[in-house]
């Protein structure tokens, strides 16, 4: 028995090309024809008349409780001088001084007051049902910001 052997042609044609000219074209074409059948005018939104409500539109702003941290701990709400530096003083007279969890804390402390002042007061708002604190603090041109 005589083998055989089967011979393929090399195809010598090289790689095929693909014209990307004819591509581009339609997609310009493509391109032109929205951008001339686009409108760009406003009729085509909903016309809206917004209701009309009888309200007052001067709201109250809640009241600020201002607690002033100096340097060396001590604490003072509003006019008032705290003799006591603990949590549960504090929260006793947070309470006192807000008129409910609707109140702004602002904590007015010495830029030379310790952290741990600070969180004592945090911790006295959080006893005394006020989630709302704020800080105030000096821009750098001097002014005061809140």
């Amino acid at each position: 028995m005589r083998r055989q052997r089967m011979r393929f042609r090399r195809d010598s044609g090289g790689e095929p090309e693909i014209n990307l000219i004819p591509f581009i074209d339609v997609l310009l074409v493509v391109l032109i024809f929205l951008m001339l059948s686009t409108t760009y005018s406003r009729f085509t939104e909903i016309p809206l008349r917004l209701p009309v409500a009888d309200t007052d539109a001067r709201r109250e702003a809640p009241r600020q409780v201002v607690v002033v941290v100096a340097a060396d701990g001590h604490y003072r709400i509003g006019q008032t001088d705290l003799p006591e530096r603990g949590v549960a003083a504090l929260a006793t007279a947070l309470g006192a001084a807000a008129d409910g969890p609707e109140s702004v804390l602002v904590i007015d402390a010495d830029a030379q007051a310790t952290h741990q002042s600070v969180i004592r007061v945090m911790e006295a708002a959080r006893r005394a049902g006020l989630t709302r604190v704020t800080f105030s603090a000096r821009s750098s041109s001097g002014t005061e910001d809140r």
